[in-house]
């Protein structure tokens, strides 16, 4: 049986989470995985502040979530970085 870590859940088990919009302060969902989604009432680019997880420092990280899910996080922190 293979281990998961349960830091890896919110990637390989994503959820909807709901934060504010900086710009109207409209609710708007967004999913555990995503970094970026669309706010649905000024249509502005919303952007998830990421924190750490165990996927920026787990030797394993890429076979824990899979290839397709870590390259997505290494996406979604590179726009996070640009945006500041």
């Amino acid at each position: 049986m293979t281990v998961k870590c349960p830091g890896s859940q919110t990637f390989s088990q994503p959820h909807p989470d709901f934060i504010r919009c900086p710009f109207c302060k409209a609710e708007v969902e967004i999913w555990s995985d995503e970094a970026k989604t669309k706010c649905p009432g000024c249509k502005k680019t919303v952007l998830r502040d990421q924190g750490q997880s165990c996927l920026d420092w787990c030797r394993y990280a890429k076979e824990c979530v899979g290839e397709e899910q870590f390259k997505k996080f290494l996406k979604n922190k590179r726009l996070n970085k640009s945006d500041k």
